[in-house]
């Protein structure tokens, strides 16, 4: 995913600590991301922790999967479907949350904090390294 303007890359982890298939929550310059790893697909996104239906920062606890091949994260409070690509909720399209560019280079994750209107999620380019 290319960068943002002008907008720098913030190292976040290891892609060692990602978890399969699942998300992690990462402070970020004091936003809240919640991380998700698509095994595989070896795709990586970012958006926002906060659930704006549930209002709390729980995004990174909920369970990824797809709808009709769109990749979503449940809300793990009510169960709304957020998009890992746009943040938009399938089931109430007023809720979106931001999304975040996301790379893995060198063996880093690194984002930008400045929110995208992102269509696709990062493919690992060292996995086929």
């Amino acid at each position: 995913m290319a960068p943002v303007g002008n907008a720098a890359w913030k190292n976040v982890c290891s892609a060692d600590d990602l978890q399969p298939d699942s998300g992690v929550c990462a402070l970020v310059d004091g936003q809240q991301m919640a991380i998700f790893y698509m095994a595989k697909e070896q795709a990586v996104y970012a958006l926002h922790n906060y659930d704006p239906i549930g209002k709390a920062n729980v995004l990174s606890r909920g369970v990824i999967g797809d709808i009709k091949g769109e990749p979503v994260v449940a809300s793990p409070l009510y169960k709304q479907h957020f998009s890992l690509k746009t943040g938009r909720c399938l089931e109430d399209e007023q809720a979106v949350v931001p999304v975040y560019p996301v790379r893995i280079l060198n063996g880093r994750v690194e984002v930008q904090t400045t929110t995208a209107d992102a269509t696709e999620g990062y493919i690992n380019e060292e996995a086929g390294a």
